[in-house]
């Protein structure tokens, strides 16, 4: 290579910040490739509003030429790593492989859905990790509600109206909020649904919903959602999934045809690949975000094990304020490798949480100031405001449009369940 060339994999939150930050750092010294699957940042934290028909999808995909300009935007899905020739090989959209060598390595592959071994599952059952998958859950909303709309048959009509969320975690909770809000809407534009309500269900082992947050925002969030009349589900899982409906852990059977799987994640598959060393399924890194032996790459966000200074001997949370922090913090390490700047720990200080719970309805704790009602959700709309890269205008229109208007219910047909397998992740990946 004539000059340093700095190759991220991943445009997630960890990958898009990194590569952002040493555009600013590197003024053209260093060539810096981003090889993503997509030509955008996904914004996750909004993506239930998208399902819930309060977005248009184009709202929380960022454009990464628009956003990251001087970054070579390379598109394609990383199948292995060289580590010891220091090069990356990558399938482009078109089934065509490439290899493209490094100098530096920023590992920010992200995360897939995480899978249990349950019947059914796995046939019967989508995840909500992307755009086609908020797209597919809005459209099979809609769909089942007019097919609710177009049977006699009272059995299949409740049916229909009934939707199991699994997962009572961060996303989970606000598929079910937005989505209860979105179907009783949709119902309402049926007269022959007069009188029936749709039936939804959040599942959890865990014994409170938010299991990962505080107690209190666990609390606001288990009483929005009962009082809307949501089946807060919790010690209960699925034992197994039919094209019919669910059998539960409490001996239950629910009829229902729609199955949304959101359990959690699990570090992408690349992670394996790469045959680096791994703790809890995630790349171990020191401090500084490197690799034991390999100081050339460093690995951030879900996909990598970052000591938790906050508590040691833990390693942090997948969250997207871990992922923005690591991916800054990489950059600054990359750039301190060639003397700029100095080599800094990964430390993080928590800056709280919010949960939209759609309508006027929220929990919020922004440095552990605990929140509820409309002052949350004021807090939640002004914090994703400002974390958005883009479209922060349009993104208000939307949220303008939606609390004075109705929401769009009509389907496209673009995302059909077949194109949304619950197992995202590349089948196969070959070490190299």
């Amino acid at each position: 290579m004539a000059r340093p060339r700095i190759v991220i994999i991943g445009a997630g939150f960890a990958g898009f910040h990194a590569a952002r930050r040493l555009t600013r750092i590197s003024r053209g010294a260093a060539d810096v490739v981003l090889v993503n699957p997509t030509d955008y940042f996904l914004y996750l934290p909004l993506l239930p509003e998208v399902s819930g028909g309060v977005l248009d999808p184009r709202r929380v995909t960022v454009p990464l030429a628009d956003t990251l300009p001087g970054v070579q935007v390379v598109l394609g899905e990383v199948d292995g790593i060289d580590v010891d020739g220091r090069a990356v090989s990558y399938v482009d959209p078109e089934g065509r492989t490439g290899r493209l060598p490094y100098h530096r390595l920023v590992l920010a592959a992200g995360s897939v859905n995480k899978l249990l071994p349950i019947p059914g599952v796995a046939d019967h059952a989508h995840g909500f990790r992307g755009i086609p998958e908020a797209l597919h859950l809005r459209e099979r909303l809609i769909q089942q509600i007019e097919l609710a709309d177009a049977t006699d048959d009272p059995a299949e009509r409740e049916a229909r109206c009934t939707f199991v969320v699994v997962g009572a975690g961060y996303t989970g909770t606000e598929v079910a909020a937005q989505g209860q809000l979105f179907t009783d809407e949709i119902v309402h534009r049926h007269p022959r649904l007069d009188g029936i309500r749709p039936r939804w269900l959040l599942l959890d082992t865990a014994d409170r919903v938010l299991p990962g947050l505080a107690e209190r925002m666990s609390a606001v969030a288990g009483r929005v959602l009962r009082q809307r009349g949501i089946e807060v589900c919790l010690g209960t899982s699925v034992t197994e999934a039919t094209a019919d409906g669910v059998h539960l852990s409490d001996g239950r059977f629910v009829a229902s045809r729609t199955l949304v799987w959101c359990v959690g994640v699990r570090p992408d598959p690349l992670v394996e690949a790469t045959g680096l060393p791994t703790t809890k399924g995630r790349i171990s890194v020191d401090e500084h975000l490197a690799v034991p032996g390999h100081p050339e790459i460093l690995a951030c966000g879900d996909a990598a094990a970052v000591p938790d200074h906050a508590r040691p001997g833990e390693i942090t949370p997948m969250t997207a304020q871990h992922a923005v922090r690591q991916g800054r913090l990489a950059a600054d390490n990359i750039a301190a490798s060639y003397g700029v700047g100095r080599l800094r720990p990964y430390r993080h200080r928590d800056l709280g949480f919010v949960v939209d719970l759609g309508g006027w309805q929220a929990t919020a704790n922004p440095l552990h100031v605990p929140l509820s009602g409309l002052p949350a959700r004021v807090v939640a709309r002004g914090y994703h405001l400002l974390s958005l890269p883009a479209n922060r205008a349009r993104t208000a229109a939307d949220w303008i449009f939606a609390a004075v208007g109705s929401r769009p219910s009509v389907q496209l047909g673009l995302v059909p369940g077949a194109a949304v397998p619950l197992d995202t992740a590349a089948p196969e990946l070959i070490r190299r």
